[in-house]
């Protein structure tokens, strides 16, 4: 755990926190699909719904409140935190006051984490739970798709600090969390305003007079590549490479960073090429249908087309003429193994085609939305960095955080 436990912190497992870990139902009055529906009393939590980065809500499926009362254990109360413990583990979400939803159940690829808040704070052990994925990684069992199942979950060591330290130290980490959860909030809305702006001026009262074309009279499609993976010269340089899995199906809008970096020869060598700034992306193959912007200059793989503007400088208007269309894409798709989307796909979806009079208006209209959107995705990846890097400092006790008088008596 760590060489030197600082004074007034004990050493155990989390089996032996003041915590409960509690299980869901899983009993033969567990919901069946049928059982399942768009709106209801009760939100049965499913595997989209907690994610790295906190609950979310974008697909939802709830159960009746006779459905409810059946089941027995896994309801959430507030303050618990939610656990994922199979195929993704260690995605971790708080049930804070925020959540709006009175009546929330897991499922069975999770457990609750209960904290007994008169020994430990709930949002120090959500912090805890946040830095132990290495862990959870550690103690889980199976390929293909991994568990971490409770009797093992219980054996995981930590260090407790004592509870106004636990305080001062979910305060700083909050403080972070929040000011994270509030640029996101904006760059939401900021988008849904974008949207609705080109809703307005392309959909609803698109000019009569506008003809009917092939969507690639408006954009630009580049194919990507890789380089060899064989070859250790191609990667690990200063290149971002964007591949399927770095365009979050949650988050739209800007990538900021990717998983791979590529070098020059690596560059030079492979079909793979740069795209600019505010450039958009879309994945064509495999899950279809993903897209965002760049937020700085990346190369980018072959399962995803690169989507310039024929317009000069309209990238904002791309981005969000492929938002519009991005579904009929999606249906257009085929293949045996993989869904595949292909420039015919591109060709053969009809638009109507303003004039770039028009379209460069419009592009002026949107274009500080999306600046600032971008501004804030970069301060978000600082206070990200600077979250992730106090996490585990602040956690085994190598930075401590000053408390007062006040947070001892609370």
């Amino acid at each position: 755990m760590t060489d030197r436990i600082p004074e007034g912190w004990r050493e155990c497992k989390l089996g032996e926190a003041p915590l409960d870990i509690i299980d869901g139902d899983r009993g033969i009055n567990y919901p069946k699909q049928n059982e399942f529906n768009e709106t209801g009393y009760c939100l049965f939590l499913n595997t989209k719904n907690v994610t790295s980065n906190g609950f979310v809500f974008e697909e939802c499926y709830f159960i009746t409140k006779e459905k409810d009362g059946k089941l027995g254990k896994g309801k959430l109360q507030k303050n618990d935190i939610v656990l994922t413990t199979r195929g993704t583990v260690g995605n971790i979400a708080f049930y804070s006051d925020a959540i709006p939803f009175n009546n929330i159940r897991i499922n069975s690829g999770m457990v609750i984490i209960r904290p007994k808040i008169e020994q430990i704070s709930p949002e120090y052990t959500y912090q805890l739970l946040k830095n132990l994925k290495y862990e959870y990684n550690i103690f889980a069992t199976g390929s293909a798709q991994p568990q971490l199942p409770i009797r093992d979950l219980i054996n995981i060591p930590i260090l407790l600090p004592p509870l106004p330290e636990q305080r001062a130290i979910a305060s700083v980490l909050g403080s972070l969390d929040d000011k994270i959860d509030l640029l996101n909030r904006e760059n939401q809305t900021l988008e849904q305003m974008a949207e609705a702006i080109f809703r307005q001026w392309f959909i609803e009262e698109a000019d009569e007079e506008w003809e009917e074309g092939s969507l690639l009279e408006l954009i630009e499609l580049v194919g990507g590549g890789t380089p060899k993976t064989s070859i250790a010269e191609y990667w690990d340089g200063s290149i971002p490479w964007l591949s399927g899995k770095d365009i979050s199906s949650n988050h739209k809008t800007f990538v900021t960073d990717t998983e791979k970096m590529i070098t020059e020869d690596g560059l030079n060598n492979s079909s793979t090429k740069i795209l600019p700034k505010y450039a958009t992306i879309i994945s064509a193959r495999g899950t279809v249908g993903k897209y965002c912007l760049l937020a700085q200059p990346m190369a980018f793989s072959q399962t995803n087309y690169g989507i310039l503007p024929k317009i000069e400088g309209c990238f904002f208007f791309t981005y969000l003429l492929i938002n519009h269309l991005v579904e009929e894409l999606r249906a257009s798709a085929y293949g045996c193994v993989f869904d595949t989307i292909t420039t015919s796909t591109f060709r053969d979806s009809e638009v109507p085609i303003p004039s770039n009079t028009e379209i460069n208006e419009f592009e002026d209209s949107v274009s500080p939305f999306f600046q600032r959107i971008c501004q804030n995705k970069m301060q978000i990846r600082t206070l990200e960095k600077l979250r992730d890097t106090l996490l585990p400092k602040l956690m085994s006790g190598e930075v401590r955080v000053r408390f007062t008088d006040s947070e001892v008596q609370k």
